[in-house]
Formats: C-alpha cells, sequence, structure tokens
C-alpha cells in the first residue's frame, strides 16, 4: 500500500504488519484496549458508556499527548478485519450505546470495508485530531454517523511546535467543514444522545488562551447552526511535555475562565468540561482489554 490516507502524504510502503510511513503502522488495525467508556460528552457516552476502541499510531506528532504510549509508543495488538467486527458486537452486547473509532485514520481501508459489508445497529463515531483529508472523508460517507473532530490550532507555529505539522489548521478547517456536510446538524434521540451529527472539540492548553479564543471565533463565524462545540479542561503534562516549559503545567483557572468568557459571548453551543476533568485517572489503561478473543 502506498499510503496518502493523511494530509502527510507520505506515501509509505505499508504491508500487513508494520509500515514506514509516520503513524508506523501497517494495514492490519492494531488496537490497545476496547471496551465501555464514560469520559465522552453526555451525549456520546450516555448511560451506559461508549463502545470505545482505541486504535494505535497516529499521524499528528502531539509531544503533550495523553494517550502517548498508544499514539507514539507502539502499544497495541493486531486484529484481523474478522476479528474487528467481533469486537464491535461485543461492545454492543455489553450495551455500547454508538462504536467510538479513536484515532482510526490509519486503519481507514478496513474500517470503510468493514462498515460497508456490516451495517451496525448503533451509531459510528469517528474520533480523531482533525487532521484528516477531504478524499478519505469522503470513503466514509455514510458509513460514520457522528464525527468528533480535535480543532487543536489555527496558528502554523504553534501546530508545528506542539503537534509536528504546520499545516494542520488549513487541512483541519476543511476536514471539519466537510464532516460537517455529510453529517447535517446533530440529531438527539428523546434521552439526550446524539445519534447523528458533528461535534468540534477544543482542548485548551496553558500558556495559550488566545489561540482557543482564536479557534473559537473560527468556529462561530465559520459553522453552520447545529454543530456543537466541546471546549475540554483535561490538559495534563503528559508525553514529552516536559521539554516545553510553557505547557508543562496544568491550565490556570484565569486562562479557563477567559476562553470560557469568549465561548459565552459567541453563544456557542455544545458542552464545557470542567478543570476538575484534568485527572490521571480519566486515562484509561491500553491494556489490551477486550481485543483478544476470549474462549468460550
Amino acid at each position: 500500500m502506498n499510503c496518502t490516507l493523511c494530509p502527510r502524504r507520505c506515501h509509505a510502503e505499508r504491508g500487513e504488519r508494520d509500515g514506514n510511513g509516520y503513524c508506523g503502522q501497517g494495514t492490519l488495525p492494531r488496537i490497545a484496549r476496547a471496551g465501555l467508556h464514560f469520559w465522552e460528552e453526555p451525549c456520546i457516552s450516555g448511560e451506559k458508556g461508549s463502545g470505545a476502541v482505541f486504535f494505535s499510531g497516529c499521524t499528528l506528532g502531539c509531544v503533550y499527548c495523553q494517550n502517548d504510549e498508544i499514539s507514539h509508543g507502539g502499544v497495541g495488538e493486531l486484529v484481523t478485519e474478522e476479528r474487528l467486527g467481533e469486537i464491535f458486537r461485543e461492545l454492543i452486547g455489553q450495551g455500547a450505546q454508538n462504536i467510538n473509532l479513536v484515532s482510526p485514520t490509519p486503519f481507514l481501508p478496513v474500517l470503510e470495508h468493514l462498515l460497508r459489508s456490516e451495517r451496525l445497529p448503533v451509531p459510528v463515531v469517528y474520533n480523531c485530531s482533525g487532521y484528516e483529508t477531504v478524499e478519505a472523508l469522503r470513503r466514509m460517507e455514510g458509513l460514520v454517523d457522528i464525527y468528533l473532530p480535535d480543532l487543536k490550532y489555527i496558528s502554523p507555529a504553534l501546530s508545528q511546535r506542539y503537534s509536528g505539522t504546520a499545516d494542520y489548521f488549513e487541512a483541519a478547517s476543511r476536514a471539519v467543514l466537510e464532516m460537517r456536510r455529510q453529517t447535517g446538524p446533530a440529531v438527539y434521540d428523546e434521552d439526550g444522545r446524539m445519534r447523528s451529527g458533528t461535534m468540534v472539540r477544543h482542548l485548551i492548553l496553558p500558556s495559550h488562551a488566545e489561540e482557543s479564543k482564536a479557534v473559537l471565533r473560527w468556529c462561530g463565524e465559520n459553522l453552520p447552526e447545529g454543530t456543537p462545540v466541546s471546549v475540554m479542561a483535561q490538559y495534563l503534562p503528559c508525553g514529552r511535555a516536559s521539554g516545553f516549559p510553557e505547557i508543562n503545567r496544568r491550565i490556570a483557572k484565569s486562562e479557563y475562565n477567559a476562553v470560557l468568557d469568549e465561548l459565552f459571548s459567541l453563544e456557542l453551543d455544545g458542552y464545557v468540561q470542567e478543570r476538575s476533568a484534568a485527572k490521571r485517572e480519566y486515562i484509561p489503561p491500553f491494556d489490551l482489554s477486550g481485543v483478544t478473543k476470549k474462549d468460550s
């Protein structure tokens, strides 16, 4: 496979088990955890939990990644397309209100084939960094019910410094608008659970409240009505953040309040995460739970 799935378009040769591209992955999905997840937005987690499947590898190089051991550390186990389908069905059997694909982009061809072969009885969530190509997303049109992208930065200098790519906003802004085109406005059931739509997430970084405000202003000016925005305050200095003094701390209350003031002044719909969410116990253990098939 000569890979051009993400905006890096590195044309890597990827075999089934390994590859020499930026993500470091082969074509077979590598998964670090599959289980009910209760720490997404209320409309995603619901009461019974989101069926989260955490894929290994990532198209970004965020120095502060909370999932660093799987995004950059290679933790995870290879599974076949058949086993991945079994994992989806097992999560649904446990009561998952949706199937939540976390950082799935390197494995999009397998997911596309699987989801075309078997339509799931619950919504499919595409949970990603936002660093996507429009061409790849169009392959998933009609297969994804809910897009859950990040919109991390506008500044090319910041995205290069912290995520290893200066073109992040150029790609992510186009991707978010394509996601919204595909799903239309958010639709909820009688219990407030999202059934379809696009929700844009933004993580507040320490020392960069002004960047967060700029991201929110872009959302207010460019996102069609019916596109909720989720402002996240869960930042912890993980990964390689210790090498970047300005982000080697939690966000300050004054930074949090400044971003929320901007959010409220723009009258954006969505969710606000409390600063108390910045706890390591909310980071799931990537222990291969739910990945290996248990003997019956």
